[in-house]
Order: C-alpha cells, then structure tokens, then sequence
C-alpha cells in the first residue's frame, strides 16, 4: 500500500446477490489517491462509483479486496477511517425536524469535536445556509438539503473529503461559492475525491481524474491527459469572402461550410499541422481574416472512452 496515498484501494470487488443472477458492481478496483490532490472519479450511471464510495464510507461490505483512507485499514481500524473521511451522498437522507445548526452540531457531538473547535457558524456560510440556520430541514429546498449534506461532511474536518453529486439542484450562483470554499479546503491540504455529471466542474477543478465503466476502471491520467488522448482540434476560419459551398481543393480535408459562411476543419494534431492546412485554405484562393481552434473538452473524451468499453452494466 502507498504511505503518501489519502485513499489506497487493491483490488476491490462487490458482488450483489448469488447464483447467476449476482451482479458485480466492482471487479478488482487499483486506485490510489496522492494526499492533497483535487481526484476526479468520472463514470456513467450504473459504472460503481457509488458502491466504491460506500465501500469506503462503511456504509457498505465489499467482497474483497483491500482499502486504507489516511493509512487507516477500514478492515482494521474502522473507527479511524471514519474519522479520516468526510461523504456527501447523493440521497438527501436529513432528518426533516432538525435545522441545519442542530444538525451540524449533533454530527460535530457523533463525532467527538470539542465545542470550542467547531466550525458551524463558518461551514454555514460556506455552504450558504446563513439565514437558514434555524429553519426546520423539512422546510429547505433541495438545493439547500443537499448544501446541508456538504455541511455534515465538514463538521469534524477531516483530512479527505468525497464529494458524491455535491452539486445537483443546487443554483449557479451557491455552486459558485460552494466551489470557491472546496478550493479552499483544498489549498489547505484536504484530500477532495469528487463524482459528478457535471463535467466542466471535474474538468475545471480536478489535477487528475480516473474513469471507470462496468466496474472496472479504464483510465486514469491528468485532465490535460485525457482530453489530449482523443487527438482531436477544430479549427474555424473566417474568411475575407464567406463561402457557398466548399472548394475542390478542400474536399480531402474533414471540412464544412457553416450557415455564416465560415470554413471549420476537423483535424488530428498528432497527423496534421495547422500550417498545412492554412497552406491548403491560401491553395484554394482563400484570402484568412480570423481564425480560432478548440481542443476535445472532457465530455467528448468521456463519452468516446465510456462508449467504447465492452460489458454488461453492473449496480452503482
């Protein structure tokens, strides 16, 4: 196991059921997550994220396999894993009779921290639930119940912190803040692992991120890494005179001609050179105004790679 890892897993497997209708949700899972790091776990619905992330949390058995979080076994020392780790769930399961200051300072109490190192005040603001504080949970909207699932991860200010959906119905304008102080936490040397469908968010905040499919994991590489793997760039020209229809001269290349006239080339960066192509564009006659390129964005690189992958779907 890796002594710089904030979470080590080694060959991690769960199998639902038995007999032939058994599903295997994780099929020998290797993963180890640098302390400090800002990890995205990327995955389509059903892949085994989620049962990888209540594996950790306790909250359910695996079928074998090993898994330490801070150097603490979850087999060996449970009690010191939980302390190590903090989980936003995707359920929204709050008790609808508390307020969000109850709430926090009862999971502060679950877990042993002193009053005088509690942080309520400050973990409500984060999340923006200031003036809600005293509100009754039942009364919250769902962006803000699942804002009170962020703020029970935080009370005990654990050293990793898994962030499971952490935003789904939560507004443009608190996902912004939120994100803000998770950065912050971060920079502070917490260790984030982060799951989401949203991914402009993994591949805004995550230093790395690691897909898995079908209970297996497929890849893992830098967010520069990934989106590079797909060798993939558009380049749009506007021209001087916008075009009709595409010159003979351009056919060979992956072209169009836009409804504005423009001229847009699909190309391999490992295969082609722009220079080559704007040789080809002045070739044809064509006199350049302005041009951009844009790269494979991580969702393009998700989906080719997710796409790819053979095999049944397994429980998430």
């Amino acid at each position: 196991m890796s002594s710089d890892a904030a979470i080590d897993i080694q060959a991690l497997k769960k199998t639902y059921g038995r007999g032939p209708g058994a599903k295997q949700a994780l099929k020998g899972i290797d993963l180890a997550v640098p302390r400090g790091a800002f990890f995205g776990l990327l995955g389509p619905n059903g892949a085994g994220k989620s049962t990888m992330i209540n594996i950790l949390a306790g909250l359910v058995t695996k079928s074998a396999g090993k898994a330490v979080i801070w150097g603490h076994d979850i087999d060996a020392h449970p009690r010191d894993a939980k302390r190590a780790i903090g989980v936003v769930p995707q359920e929204l399961n709050i008790d609808p009779f508390f307020s969000p200051r109850e709430a926090l300072e009862l999971q502060a109490g679950l877990y042993g921290v002193p009053k005088r190192q509690r942080k309520t005040d400050e973990i409500l603001e984060a999340v923006g639930l200031t003036e809600q504080a005293e509100t009754y949970a039942r009364s919250l909207s769902g962006g803000m119940r699942r804002r009170l699932l962020v703020a029970k991860a935080m009370v005990h200010s654990p050293p990793v912190i898994v962030l499971d959906e952490p935003t789904a119905g939560v507004d443009v304008e608190l996902r912004r803040s939120f994100w803000a102080y998770i950065r912050r936490l971060n920079e502070e040397g917490v260790t984030i692992l982060l799951t989401t469908h949203y991914l402009e968010e993994a591949e805004r905040f995550c230093d790395e991120i690691a897909i898995i499919n079908h209970g297996e994991l497929i890849v893992r590489d830098t967010t520069e890494g990934l989106k590079q793997r797909l060798d993939a760039k558009v380049l749009t020209i506007r021209l001087a005179e916008p075009l009709d229809s595409l010159p003979v001269e351009l056919e060979r290349l992956d072209s169009r001609v836009t409804t504005n006239g423009r001229l847009v080339v699909r190309y391999r960066p490992s295969q082609t050179r722009m220079e080559d192509i704007l040789a080809q564009v002045r070739q044809a006659g064509l006199t350049i105004d302005d041009m951009s390129t844009t790269e494979s964005d991580l969702e393009e690189v998700f989906v080719n790679l997710t796409s790819s992958t053979p095999g049944a779907a397994a429980a998430d």
